[in-house]
């Protein structure tokens, strides 16, 4: 993608171009993540963060291992020693 440049008015807004904003799959009102990193500011869709958090998870958690199953096991445990 070509780099493409945009104006930060005087309240701090700042258009999208159209292209970045396809590219992103955002298509109406869309609720934005920003952060500040190495010096750049970071802009992503929410689904985009959970995706990668999901990624990052799944590299934990062992091939045919069910935490979910799991957590339960722990609670049921937990509630017929009470």
């Amino acid at each position: 993608m070509p780099v493409l440049t945009s104006t930060m008015n005087e309240q701090g807004r700042v258009v999208i171009p159209s292209p970045i904003r396809r590219a992103m799959g955002i298509t109406g009102p869309t609720e934005l993540l920003f952060r500040y990193e190495d010096g750049r500011l970071v802009v992503e869709t929410i689904e985009s963060a959970v995706a990668e958090v999901q990624k990052v998870a799944a590299s934990y958690v062992t091939p045919g291992r069910s935490l979910v199953d799991e957590l339960i096991e722990e609670r049921r445990t937990e509630a017929s020693s009470e």
